[in-house]
């Protein structure tokens, strides 16, 4: 027997089950792994809420983590008993003592990464990876916007920005936050709640603006984003931390000047275990060498899963949240 959160019905974090589950057995292409450290992120509220569907009910939550392997498949040739491991993408089922996980899915973790770093680090981390140096590649001497620069996703773009000689505006929501912003390495912030962000946008850039916007916040900023964007520039919309983007008139980016949008997602570009490895290899190269710092900021008991979500979605967390079963 083994424990986990689950949850039967949407809703609020109340919904959420403390329980005792029999852990199945890992098919041929799986790999059971006992976790250390469990990762909180905003797209678990999705899940829980119903704004993304689970599987079925009553259905685990969480897809990141890090840990031990615990047993194998009989087609797994990559991973053994006892190996560390990390993994930042489904199946639904992280927040648990056990998980089983496709071996596609798990990335081989190195001496120098703790599972606290890799469990705070995999989803937020290959986002990051995935955002500044394939969706957009830069280079170096840019000027870019990023939303929710205090946030898990926003501190590690902060200091990964940095690394590479870019000029990274964040925005954020108190003098706390900008401060903590700037201490990771953002150039500039802009309060969102006092400043009107296009404005302060277009006073920092000398008026050219920002010819790539990083918008994980969703419908309550992408306005504001793409008056944020430099002719012929890109809107990448990454996340709905406040609700999803609908009802798009493809007009306003003529309007806008020509403008480019997408809506990628980590699952496209770690389309493969090779892809996979790679990117996270990036990743665990920048925290090794201490170019990005992985700030664990709050730490919760898995039986306490449900208060870290209040905690998450009122804001009131920076860096990165764990679970520890």
């Amino acid at each position: 027997m083994a424990k986990r959160i689950q949850f039967s019905t949407h809703g609020g974090p109340e919904v959420l089950e403390y329980v005792d589950y029999t852990p199945v057995e890992p098919g041929p292409q799986q790999v059971r792994v006992r976790n250390k450290a469990i990762g909180l992120n905003f797209i678990d509220t999705y899940y829980r809420s119903g704004l993304y569907a689970p599987p079925a009910l009553p259905s685990g939550l969480g897809a990141e983590g890090a840990g031990v392997v615990d047993a194998v498949g009989s087609a797994v040739t990559q991973f053994k008993v006892g190996d560390r491991v990390a993994y930042g993408s489904g199946p639904l089922g992280a927040y648990s003592e056990l998980h089983v996980s496709p071996a596609a899915n798990l990335v081989h973790l190195p001496d120098a990464i703790s599972f606290e770093q890799a469990a705070g680090a995999m989803l937020k981390g290959l986002t990051v990876q995935y955002l500044l140096r394939q969706t957009y590649e830069l280079q170096g001497g840019e000027t870019i916007l990023f939303h929710a620069a205090a946030g898990g996703v926003g501190s590690l773009a902060c200091q990964w920005a940095k690394a590479l000689g870019v000029k990274l505006i964040g925005t954020v929501s108190s003098p706390e936050k900008a401060a903590l912003a700037k201490s990771l390495g953002a150039w500039e912030t802009i309060d969102y709640s006092q400043e009107n962000v296009p404005q302060r946008v277009l006073e920092l850039t000398d008026g050219k603006k920002c010819p790539v916007v990083y918008d994980g916040v969703g419908k309550d900023t992408w306005l504001a984003s793409l008056d944020s964007v430099a002719p012929r520039g890109l809107l990448v919309s990454f996340g709905n931390a406040s609700g999803a983007v609908d009802g798009v008139n493809l007009g306003i980016l003529a309007a806008k000047g020509s403008l480019y949008v997408t809506r990628p997602t980590l699952a496209t570009y770690a389309n493969n275990p090779q892809n996979l490895q790679a990117m996270a290899d990036d990743l665990f190269g920048m925290i090794a060498s201490g170019k990005v710092r992985i700030d664990i900021n709050q730490r919760f008991s898995l039986a306490d899963a449900a208060k870290a979500q209040v905690e998450l979605s009122g804001r009131r967390t920076t860096g990165s949240t764990i679970l520890l079963p």
